[in-house]
């Protein structure tokens, strides 16, 4: 198991930049897959980005593609959601989540550990 803890979230004007922080806790976090998912008010938890345990694979949600770029820092246990070109619809509370295993995952249900949140507001 792994403590996960988000940061970086705030408020952006339309096609601002926001970099988001995963920090995650054991020695063993640099072995787990990675995911960013987002819940925007009165909808479903989303999938946004997912990252392998080595970063070498990674996968997007098509409303994020060549906006948001994920990647990990294994030796300081931290994941990264550098979001760009951000729009109206990106508001929402993110959530980093992480999964024991190899491979990469992109549903919710297949993820073990989860952060509390960070909330992204982007105001026209």
């Amino acid at each position: 198991q792994v403590h996960l803890v988000e940061s970086g979230g705030g408020l952006v004007q339309v096609g601002g930049s926001l970099r988001l922080s995963c920090a995650g806790s054991g020695r063993t976090f640099g072995t787990y897959a990675m995911g960013w998912f987002r819940q925007a008010p009165g909808k479903e938890r989303e999938f946004v980005a997912a990252i392998s345990w080595n970063g070498g694979t990674t996968a997007y949600a098509d409303s994020v593609k060549g906006r948001f770029t994920i990647s990990r820092d294994s030796a300081k246990n931290t994941v990264f959601l550098q979001m760009n070109n951000l729009k109206p619809e990106d508001t929402a509370v993110y959530y980093c989540a992480a999964r024991a295993y190899s491979g990469i995952y992109t549903k919710e249900e297949l993820y073990y550990d989860w952060g509390q949140g960070t909330q992204v507001t982007v105001s026209s």
